[in-house]
């Protein structure tokens, strides 16, 4: 290290170039370090390189948490390949620990003879006592033993590579992350162009920043190039797509994309009601730039006036949706149950995380199922959709739309925290690609009542207010089929239930059967819901690679399901479901069908690897 200040670019080392078919990294350091930039910047540099890729962000729990401690640990993990790929990827390649808490946190998930790259000005007594660490670990020989370790002072780099230039210790010693991310684009042979481009964007109007960010980063790349301590370097070919143009995009945007593109198709104003929680604030934000498409946000003071605003937007005809997570979901529930009784369409979007109570608010979990499909008084039931994977939210978000108009119904959307904060390539499609929908208004006044049923939806008529001669009146209190006056008749009471559940149990004739991915038959079966697709479908591929019978389901619709789930999950000997949580769908699927489906449960906070899902599968074959 401290000859690369000797090392022109004609003198430098020769390097080895190897190519691998893909790569797992995870950078990792305090809140305060820039690690989900970082990890940002490289997933861009990466999808430009033309990489298949997924990525994986990782969030401190407590906002605060005190620098240096296991707590305030923030990693941000990407998986980038020549070939196709469904996750973030398991054991590491490669990690960069930007302070001991953050290699004690991580150092377990990097595979016997990883790269780890660590940074040496921060590895202190005082870090370690932080970091609950009794010694320094860079001591250790067996490390050295187990993986390639890069002891890089990259602190004291970062400020040597600025000295020149009229900065605070402070405002230098910030630069530091994007050092780290020139050295990993000189290891990985990414371009370091469009993070330039990016720089000079985020920060033109402070020219002193621009610069030094930009020349943090191309002493990283040039310190990679000269040190003689790395040997080699790598190249990830180019990955394989279909004809088009992509992007890459994470599920928070991908879901506001999607209702933005329903209401356009629908030809309806997009009204969103919400009330900041994380992990689902970011959509709303998303959704602020877009005024000029005729979205309109409402931050609201609490979760119920985020929901009921978005009823009364929906009751003015407007698409009415509303956004929140866990704990918020569960305040909406009264003002669901409005919806339910008042045939409004509406769309509440519920980005799941851990829980119970705040929980984990930035980890992940499959936690609301159950409270989706029951968590309302009275006999309320809702459509329920999931999304599998981040770009799959765009068109999740477009079918919760379309159904919950065509069938005057509240609608469930369920995303969760790996979906929302993580991303992927994202095939942009044309206009023509959406399918066909159309909100129709009542206007002809001849026989209007508002509770008269469309035979084949059993969806009430939808009627904006002031519309000549269709004056009318809806509210939370039972309504008397047809007429929509009050009613507390018990015959009328139970007709009524019978029919609002009717309609949802109806959808299932408008929603296409379950697909099998694999042999219609054969001995496991994995059902599977919402953001683990991506690890049980890379462990179901693995597995029919060696030829064992396994087969995997991954169910979109989750209220009504497909009218062909129960006869598929006969055809096998053993049903396999992975949930993070406790076991909700194989609750719901053994109450319905009488299966005696298997649950395979964990709630760490964490999403699947495939490895455990692989583990599991062997184990029922």
């Amino acid at each position: 290290m401290e000859k690369m200040d000797d090392n022109s670019s004609n003198g430098s080392p020769e390097k080895e170039v190897v190519e691998v078919e893909s790569v797992t990294i995870r950078f990792a350091g305090d809140s305060g370090d820039g690690m989900q930039l970082t990890g940002d910047r490289f997933t861009s540099a990466s999808a430009l390189a033309g990489n298949d890729l997924r990525t994986f962000p990782d969030f401190p729990a407590e906002i605060r948490a005190p620098i240096g401690t296991l707590a305030g640990v923030s990693a941000f993990q990407i998986n980038f390949s020549s070939e196709d790929i469904h996750t973030p990827g398991d054991a590491l390649d490669a990690l960069v620990a930007m302070n001991p808490a953050a290699f004690k946190a991580n150092i377990g998930d990097l595979k016997r003879g990883g790269i780890l790259i660590v940074n040496t000005d921060n590895f202190t007594e005082k870090n370690f006592q932080k970091a609950e660490i009794d010694s320094n670990p860079l001591d250790d020989e067996k490390l050295r033993g187990n993986y390639q370790v890069f002891e890089v002072n990259v602190t004291d780099l970062t400020r040597r590579a600025l000295e020149d230039m009229d900065l605070q210790s402070n405002l230098a010693d910030r630069c530091k992350n994007f050092f780290a991310l020139g050295l990993m684009y000189w290891m990985y042979t990414r371009p370091m162009e469009p993070t330039k481009e990016w720089i000079k964007q985020k920060f033109g109007n402070r020219s002193e920043i621009v610069e030094a960010n930009t020349r943090a980063m191309e002493a990283g790349y040039h310190f990679g190039e000269n040190t003689e301590a790395m040997a080699s370097h790598y190249i990830v070919p180019e990955a394989t797509y279909p004809a088009g143009t992509y992007r890459s995009i994470s599920g928070n945007v991908a879901v506001a994309y999607g209702f933005i593109a329903a209401a356009r198709k629908l030809g309806l104003t997009l009204f969103w009601g919400a009330y900041p929680i994380t992990p689902a604030s970011d959509v709303l934000h998303e959704l602020s730039r877009y005024k000029n498409f005729g979205v309109r946000t409402f931050q609201a003071e609490d979760e119920i006036a985020a929901v009921s605003s978005a009823i009364g937007a929906s009751y003015a005809g407007a698409l009415g949706v509303t956004c929140s997570s866990g704990p918020g979901i569960a305040l909406k529930g009264e003002a669901i149950g409005l919806a339910v009784m008042t045939e409004i369409p509406l769309v509440v979007l519920n980005v799941q995380r851990a829980g119970p109570s705040t929980g984990m608010p930035t980890k992940t979990e499959q936690s609301d199922l159950l409270m989706s499909m029951y968590g309302r008084n009275g006999e309320s039931p809702v459509p329920i959709l999931a999304a599998s994977t981040p770009s799959d939210c765009y068109d999740v978000a477009i079918e919760a739309s379309r159904i919950a108009v065509k069938y005057m119904t509240p609608v469930m959307l369920l995303s969760d925290g790996y979906l929302a904060n993580g991303s992927e390539p994202w095939l942009i499609p044309a206009e023509a690609d959406i399918p066909e929908m159309k909100a129709v208004f009542r206007e002809d006044p001849e026989g209007f009542m508002p509770y008269d049923r469309d035979p084949e939806t059993l969806s009430r008529p939808w009627t904006i207010p002031g519309t000549p001669g269709l004056q009318h009146r809806i509210g939370g209190i039972e309504k008397q089929d047809g007429s929509g006056n009050i009613s507390y008749e018990p015959e009328n009471h139970d007709h009524m239930v019978r029919l609002r559940a009717e309609k949802v149990a109806g959808i299932a004739k408008d929603i296409p059967p379950v697909e099998v991915m694999g042999e219609d038959s054969g001995k496991v079966l994995v059902v599977g819901w919402g953001g683990t697709f991506g690890a049980i479908a890379a462990a179901v591929e693995a597995l029919q690679a060696r030829g064992a019978s396994v087969s995997q389901v991954h169910l979109r619709y989750l209220n009504p399901f497909p009218a062909n789930f129960e006869e598929v999950m006969r055809k096998f000997d053993k049903v396999l479901v992975p949930e993070l949580n406790l076991g909700q769908l194989v609750k719901v699927i053994r109450s319905e069908y009488v299966i005696d489906a298997i649950s395979y449960s964990k709630v760490q906070g964490k999403p699947f690897m495939v490895s455990e899902h692989i583990t599991k599968i062997e184990e029922l074959l």
